[in-house]
């Protein structure tokens, strides 16, 4: 029986906390990109001023990122371009990135229970 390569661990630092996360082979640079412009969304909603805990920073981050990226989907419809449509996964960097910080996201809120 074949065992399948499993993904490496790598630690990120979000928010000035590590997180070890999953990350597949192929995947480290983005991954890692993905980790700091999800620090800096965090930071930026950090430094508003409020005192809030990191859940709620990262929900609100991500709720930030989301938004963000519907309306980039909306414009690419408005133009007449599926979002996605054409480009095979991971040609686009945007998209990537997102997809990846999305990944990422879900994996840290599971990791904090």
């Amino acid at each position: 029986m074949a065992s399948e390569k499993q993904p490496a661990a790598l630690t990120i630092r979000i928010l000035g906390r590590d997180y070890s996360v999953a990350c597949p082979e192929g995947e480290r640079e983005s991954l890692l990109a993905s980790a700091e412009y999800l620090s800096r969304r965090m930071h930026a909603i950090q430094r508003k001023g409020k005192t809030l805990g990191i859940d709620r920073i990262a929900v609100m981050a991500a709720l930030n990122i989301a938004r963000d990226l519907i309306a980039a989907e909306r414009k690419l419809e408005r133009q007449g371009v599926e979002p996605g449509a054409g480009t095979p996964a991971g040609d686009d960097p945007i998209e990537e990135r997102l997809s990846q910080l999305q990944l990422r996201i879900e994996s840290a809120l599971d990791d904090r229970g």
